[in-house]
């Protein structure tokens, strides 16, 4: 058994920075917390780089990169709640990144958890990518909170 841990990181911050690509990024994070009524707007799933430090490999389907991608980021506690998931989740998570890595955001998909649309099948959203990877039926229809809430079991 390793040291590593496993989360579910739930953005709630604001982009820093100047500039309209950080406006449009701020502006992006409030209409989906608007629409879908919560505190967040995009989520991870985070793994410990070292247990001392607050690095996290996370990966995802991010919006401002394009698409599924595995970056390292240091999580602030202000910007980023965590969830502890089973270490398990770790071989998901590099597993499903093994097979969609590269592929572009759904933007549809993304808009579908609220207005019902279609979703892409070779396209990946946040939520829906983290959904997959833990196995969720309908991973398409999870926002950021409904992925939360299914995780945490309230």
């Amino acid at each position: 058994m390793s040291n590593r841990k496993v989360y579910l990181a739930l953005y709630k911050g604001k982009k820093d920075g100047r500039g309209l690509n950080v406006r449009w990024a701020r502006f992006r994070d409030w209409v989906v917390r608007a629409v879908t009524r919560s505190p967040y707007s995009h989520c991870e799933i985070a793994v410990t780089v070292h247990p001392q430090a607050s690095l996290y490999t996370c990966y995802s389907a991010s919006a401002r990169d394009g698409g599924v991608r595995c970056k390292v980021m240091a999580l602030q506690p202000e910007k980023w709640d965590l969830i502890p998931l089973p270490e398990s989740c770790i071989q998901s998570a590099v597993g499903l990144y093994a097979r969609t890595q590269g592929s572009r955001y759904d933007w549809s998909g993304a808009i579908g958890t609220v207005l019902k649309t279609p979703h892409s099948k070779s396209r990946w959203f946040c939520s829906e990518w983290c959904a997959q990877a833990f196995g969720l039926i309908k991973p398409w229809r999870y926002s950021p909170q409904k992925l939360a809430v299914e995780i945490k079991g309230d």
